[in-house]
C-alpha cells in the first residue's frame, strides 16, 4: 500500500511543496510524484494552501494515505525581524539566582529600540543551581507570587522564566515548581522555561527563552492557521514543522516554542539534496594509493551547493546525513543565541547575477547585484536589458532558456570571462568548505545550478540529483524526529561509561516519544567535554538521537466532514507598526565608524576610552586568549555597561611609565572554569569586595591604578615586582568596570 508524505518550505519569494510516496524511495524519482512552485503570499498561509493543493491535484493520492505534513518556514520570527509592535508581546524576566548575575541584566545585548518593545521588566528571585547540583538558595513561594501580582500589574501577559544552571534540574525542582506557582497566582500568563529552550550558558538561553515568549501569541494564531488550512485541504494528518537543525516537531509543540524554528530553510535544502542524491542509501568510497605499498580507503566529502536567483550557499554534509553544525552563537533579529545550526557559507552569485563590463579595460564582473525573482523581466534572453549569468550559460550553448538571439550582441570574450569568473567563485567556496585532503562530491540543488556548466577544480564529482529544484521541499517532508539531551553530569563516584549509555538511551527515549520509529533511531551525535578547575569530575554530555517517523499501525486519516474543525479568525489587516532600525545593534559601535580613520581618544598621556575601543579590546582579548581566560561577550558587557553608566572619562589607561615610584596599584580577576561563570553570571561586587578586603588588611588608604593581567605578582610593599603571565580571553576585560567603581586608571601592563 502506497503512504505519503507531504513537504512545504517557504522562502521569501516563493513556497515549494512536493509529495513522496515513503514506499517508493528505491524508484528512479526516489518516490517523488510531484512538486509546485507557489509565489510566497503576505499571509504566508494561503501560499501554501495553493502550493499543497496543486500536489495533491497533479499526483492524484488517496489522500486518506497521507501521513504527514511538514512546513518549513521562518513567518514565526518574522514579527521579530521586523520589529512589527501589533505582533510582539512584552515580556517579563524572571530570574532564579539569589545574589548572582546582576552584573549582566536581561536584555543587555538587546538592540536598544527592540529592548524597549519587549522589556516587560526583571525580577530577580531565590533559586537557582550550583554547578553541582546544589541550591544557591531554596525557592521562595511567597517572593514568587508577589513577582506574579507585579507582572500582572503591570499588564504584561509573558514571562521568560530563568533559572541559573536550569538545564541540570533534571527533577525540574526550580523552573517548573516556580511555574506552577506564578500559574496558580496568574493563570493568564504565559510561562516559558529557559530549560526547555537551551543549554548551559545563561544570557545566550535567557535571550531565546525573551525572544520565544514574545512571539508566543503569534507563533500560536499561525499555527492555528496551518491547521485551517489542512482542513480546507481535508487533509487530517498530523502536522509537523522542521526545526533549525532539519529534524521535526509536532504543530503544538511548535506554537509553544517557535524560536526552534526560525531557520530551516538551509537544512531542508541540504537534507533533500542528500536524499534525492540517494546517500542514504549506500556510502560511495574511493580507493586510491598513499604510498608505493598501500592503499587507502577515504569516505569523500560531501557538500551541498543550492543555487538560487541571488546566492550560493555551500554546507558540508556529515556522515549522519544532516549538515555540519556551526561553531560558537547564533544571532537572531540582532539578539545573541546558543542553537544548533548548519555551517553555511554564502557568496553572491546565482542565477539572476548581473555581469559587468568595464568600458575601457573590459574586465568582467559577476554579482553581487541581482535582478532576483524578476530574471523573466529583466534577463536579455527574455526581453530585458540586464546582461545576467543565466544569459552567460545560455550564449554558452549550455542552456536552452528564451530567446537566444536576444544576446548576439553580447561578445565572445565577454562571455569567456564572465563564464570564467562564474567556476572561479564556485571554485572558490567549495576549497573554502573543505576539511581534509579527501576528494570532494558536489551536490548541486536550486533553480541556478545551471550555473555549473563544467568540471570544477579540485571536485571528483559534481552531482544534479533528479528534482533538485524542489529540495527544500523534499527535505522537509523526509525530516526525521530527533531526541537531545545536553547536561552536566558529576562523575565522581560513577561510571562514565555507565553515566554515557544511560544519557544516550535517554536521548533515544526522549526520539521515540515524540514519535521517532523505535527501530530505526541512531545516535548520531555524542560529545563529552570535562569541565576545568573543578575536581568532582564534572562532564558537560551532549547526546544526539535521530530516527525516522513512525508508520502508525493504521495509517489511513479520514478527512473530517462539513465545516473545518476550527474557527476561521479574523486576519488582522492593520497596518504593520514596526520600529525604523529597531534591530541596530548596540553592543557593536564600530559599525558607526570608519575604522580606517578612526584614532583612540588620547589626551597627555591618557587614552579615554570609548566604546568602540572596548569592542575592538574584546576582539583582540578573544584572539590572544586562544580559548584561556573565558569568553570575552561577558566581560564586554559588563564593561560596556559601566562606561555607559559612569561619568565621562572615568574609564582611561595609562602606561606603566606613567606611574611613580610610590604609587599603589592593584590586581583583580576571575579564576576557575569559564562553564561556572558564563551559567552563574557575577553580581557584580566580586572583585571590588575583594580588593577592599586585601587593602583593609594591608593598610592602604588609597589606589593609583588597576593592573590589567592574568596574574601578577608583587612584593610585600605592593610595589610592582613581575609580570609573570598573559592577558587575554575575558580576564582582559575584566578590570575595567573595577577601574571605574575605584574611578582610578587601568594600567596596562602590555603583557602579550
Amino acid at each position: 500500500m502506497s503512504l505519503y508524505r507531504i513537504g512545504v518550505d517557504v522562502g521569501g519569494t516563493n513556497t515549494d511543496a512536493a509529495i513522496l510516496d515513503i514506499t517508493a524511495p528505491n524508484t528512479p524519482g526516489r518516490g517523488v510524484l510531484a512538486s509546485y512552485k507557489a509565489s510566497t503570499t503576505p499571509d504566508i498561509t494561503s501560499g501554501i494552501e495553493s502550493a499543497i493543493r496543486e500536489v495533491l491535484t497533479t499526483s492524484a493520492v488517496d489522500q486518506k494515505k497521507v501521513l504527514s505534513v511538514t512546513i518549513g518556514t521562518t513567518h514565526f520570527i518574522n514579527a521579530l525581524v521586523e520589529a512589527d509592535t501589533r505582533r510582539l508581546s512584552r515580556v517579563a524576566v524572571v530570574r532564579l539566582c539569589g545574589s548572582f548575575t546582576r552584573q549582566i541584566p536581561p536584555f543587555s545585548d538587546f538592540p536598544s529600540d527592540l529592548k524597549r518593545i519587549l522589556d516587560g521588566g526583571v525580577f530577580y528571585l531565590d533559586g537557582g543551581l550550583e554547578i553541582d547540583g546544589r541550591e544557591i538558595a531554596p525557592l521562595d513561594h511567597e517572593q514568587i507570587r508577589n513577582a506574579s501580582r507585579q507582572i500582572v500589574a503591570a499588564g504584561v501577559q509573558a514571562v521568560a522564566l530563568v533559572g541559573v544552571f536550569a538545564p541540570l534540574d533534571h527533577a525540574g525542582v526550580h523552573e517548573e515548581t516556580c511555574k506552577r506557582i506564578i500559574l496558580e497566582e496568574a493563570p493568564g500568563l504565559n510561562v516559558v522555561c529557559s530549560h526547555d529552550i537551551g543549554p548551559p550558558g545563561l544570557l545566550e538561553r535567557e535571550n531565546a527563552t525573551i525572544l520565544n515568549a514574545a512571539i508566543l501569541k503569534t507563533a500560536q494564531k499561525v499555527t492555528r492557521g496551518f491547521k485551517r488550512a489542512m482542513a480546507r485541504l481535508r487533509l487530517s494528518c498530523p502536522l509537523y514543522l522542521s526545526q533549525n537543525d532539519g529534524t521535526l516537531i509536532d504543530a503544538d509543540t511548535a506554537a509553544e516554542y517557535p524560536i526552534k524554528t526560525f531557520a530551516s530553510g538551509p537544512t531542508n535544502s541540504m537534507t533533500g539534496a542528500a536524499f534525492l542524491a540517494g546517500l542514504d542509501k549506500v556510502k560511495t568510497m574511493t580507493t586510491y594509493p598513499s604510498d608505493a605499498s598501500a592503499a587507502s580507503t577515504v569516505e569523500p566529502q560531501v557538500l551541498v551547493a543550492d543555487i538560487g536567483g541571488t546566492t550560493t550557499d555551500v554546507c558540508a554534509l556529515l556522515p549522519s546525513g544532516f549538515p555540519r553544525q556551526a561553531p560558537g552563537f547564533v544571532e537572531v533579529g540582532g539578539v545573541r543565541t546558543a542553537f544548533s545550526m548548519p555551517e553555511v557559507v554564502s557568496i553572491g552569485l546565482g542565477g539572476g547575477s548581473k555581469v559587468g563590463v568595464h568600458p575601457t579595460s573590459g574586465d568582467v564582473t559577476v554579482g553581487p547585484g541581482s535582478v532576483g525573482h524578476f530574471l523573466t523581466q529583466q534577463s536579455k534572453v527574455f526581453g530585458g536589458s540586464t546582461l545576467t549569468a543565466t544569459d552567460v550559460v545560455v550564449a554558452s550553448g549550455k542552456a536552452q532558456l528564451g530567446d537566444a538571439g536576444l544576446i548576439k550582441d553580447v561578445t565572445a570574450e565577454t562571455i569567456e570571462k564572465a563564464r570564467r569568473s562564474v567556476m572561479t567563485m564556485l571554485e572558490g567556496v567549495i576549497e573554502q568548505m573543505k576539511v581534509s585532503t579527501a576528494p570532494v562530491h558536489v551536490l548541486l540543488v536550486g533553480g541556478g545550478a545551471l550555473l555549473v556548466t563544467e568540471d570544477l577544480d579540485g571536485v571528483e564529482k559534481c552531482i544534479q540529483p533528479i528534482h533538485q529544484g524542489a529540495a527544500n521541499a523534499v527535505g522537509a517532508a523526509i525530516g526525521k524526529i530527533s531526541g537531545e539531551v545536553d547536561v552536566i553530569e558529576i562523575l565522581e563516584g560513577r561510571d562514565e561509561k555507565a553515566v554515557v549509555a544511560a544519557t544516550c538511551q535517554k536521548a533515544v527515549d526522549i526520539a521515540v516519544q515524540k514519535g521517532a520509529a523505535a527501530d530505526d533511531v541512531r545516535i548520531v551525535e555524542v560529545n563529552k567535554m570535562p569541565l576545568q578547575y573543578v575536581d568532582n569530575g564534572a562532564m558537560r554530555i551532549q547526546v544526539r538521537a535521530v530516527g525516522k517517523l513512525c508508520v502508525p499501525e493504521n495509517p489511513v486519516f479520514s478527512p473530517e466532514s462539513g465545516e473545518t474543525a476550527l474557527e476561521e479568525e479574523q486576519e488582522d489587516e492593520a497596518v504593520k507598526e514596526s520600529v525604523p532600525d529597531a534591530l541596530s545593534p548596540t553592543t557593536k559601535p564600530s559599525l558607526h565608524v570608519d575604522l580606517e580613520t578612526y584614532r583612540p581618544n588620547v589626551k597627555d598621556g591618557v587614552w579615554y576610552v570609548s566604546e568602540v575601543d572596548l569592542e575592538l579590546i574584546s576582539t583582540g582579548c578573544g584572539v590572544l586568549g586562544t580559548g584561556g581566560g573565558g569568553p570575552t561577550h561577558h566581560e564586554f558587557l559588563k564593561s560596556l555597561q559601566a562606561l555607559r553608566t559612569s561619568e565621562r572619562g572615568k574609564m582611561r589607561i595609562i602606561s606603566p611609565k606613567a606611574l611613580k615610584d610610590e604609587d599603589m596599584v592593584c590586581f583583580g580577576s576571575w579564576y576557575g572554569t569559564p562553564s561556572v561563570i558564563n551559567e552563574r553570571i557575577a553580581g557584580g561586587t566580586e572583585i571590588p569586595s575583594g580588593i577592599d578586603a586585601v587593602t583593609k588588611i594591608l593598610g592602604i588608604k588609597s589606589l593609583d591604578g588597576i593592573f590589567i593581567d592574568e596574574m601578577l605578582v608583587v612584593n610585600q610593599d605592593l610595589r610592582i615586582h613581575k609580570l609573570t603571565d598573559i592577558s587575554g580571553g575575558g580576564n582582559g576585560l575584566s578590570i575595567f568596570p573595577t577601574s571605574v567603581h575605584y574611578d582610578i586608571p587601568v594600567v596596562d601592563g602590555d603583557a602579550m
